[in-house]
């Protein structure tokens, strides 16, 4: 039987940190990398994609605060589902080419996915995800003024920052299932998901926050009951001590091992800390899953356990 695997695209395969990322930059991006999700689909696998959205976002932002005076500014939910449509529509467009070269006519589409967030998570009391610009120290002020949390940012200026909740549940994770059993490959849960509250009476609404897209996968992956979890990110494996002369690339671990190098501190918080901590997640939701962190060139290799960093229990 085939397996079934979320693949989870970083940044890097949208936009490379060296251009400036307009469009036809970034579809290249998108183009190489649905080049590799259609091989592991020509193999066999069942394959579910879901993706980041910072810098396109964080572009959004920009665009909202340089035509501030013409145009009504949009809620950070709503950007993050601007963010999906234009994501997904590349990916939906750049991997039906790649499948059509290998003679596959499987149906590619994109859920535009809500994400249940707790409104007594600490996260909302403790603001801490950067988004957006950078502001000089006047300009923080004002942005304070308005209400928004404003920090300095590593020297560069003062940044906005909201809350980072944890994923709760994927609202439209029914919808999804109903695709993939008719053999559509889904693009979903983009950025992490639209962060939404649910009230008394059930009813959902946006929240000003931004949810890990890397623990959003997790929870997707596990809520699909897939077999595999594949973080796909700009670095080829997962290691402690990074940077340092006696750096250690990191194999075949398990989540035990994981939590002991998580508790130690080495993983930085805003890049590999929350994709090992995914990785940990899914590899516990049930006995057989595992989760691979590699560059997307290796993912067929790290899916052999050939490359990569591998979160799995002991066989």
């Amino acid at each position: 039987m085939a397996e079934t695997i979320v693949v989870a695209l970083g940044g890097n395969a949208i936009k490379s940190a060296s251009e400036a990322g307009n469009y036809g930059q970034q579809l290249a991006r998108v183009q190489e990398s649905m080049a590799a999700v259609a091989r592991l689909i020509a193999l066999g696998y069942h394959v579910v994609i879901t993706h980041g959205n910072g810098p396109q976002v964080g572009d959004i932002l920009l665009q909202q605060e340089a035509a501030k005076e013409q145009v009504p500014s949009m809620p950070m939910d709503v950007c993050g589902a601007e963010s999906q449509g234009q994501i997904g529509y590349m990916i939906q467009q750049a991997l039906g080419n790649a499948l059509r070269r290998h003679r596959l006519t499987r149906p590619v589409c994109t859920v535009l996915t809500q994400v249940l967030v707790y409104a007594d998570d600490p996260a909302f009391a403790n603001p801490s995800k950067p988004i957006g610009p950078f502001y000089s120290a006047s300009q923080g002020e004002a942005m304070r003024a308005k209400g928004y949390t404003i920090i300095e940012d590593a020297g560069r200026g003062y940044r906005r920052v909201v809350p980072s909740p944890q994923p709760r549940e994927i609202i439209e994770i029914k919808v999804i299932r109903a695709l993939i059993q008719r053999s559509a490959i889904v693009v979903c849960s983009g950025g992490g998901g639209v962060p939404v509250l649910r009230d008394e009476d059930g009813q959902l609404c946006g929240v000003e926050a931004v949810i890990d897209k890397d623990l959003a996968g997790a929870l997707l992956a596990t809520q699909l009951e897939a077999d595999r979890l594949l973080i796909l990110t700009d670095v080829a494996n997962a290691a402690i001590n990074f940077r340092q002369p006696d750096q250690q690339d990191l194999g075949r671990i398990s989540p035990a091992e994981a939590r002991q190098y998580i508790e130690q501190g080495q993983f930085a918080k805003g890049s590999m800390l929350p994709k090992v901590l995914a990785a940990v997640r899914f590899a516990e939701s049930a006995p057989g899953r595992s989760a691979h962190i590699t560059r997307i060139e290796n993912a067929l290799a790290a899916l052999k356990g050939e490359a990569g960093t591998m979160v799995a229990a002991e066989t």
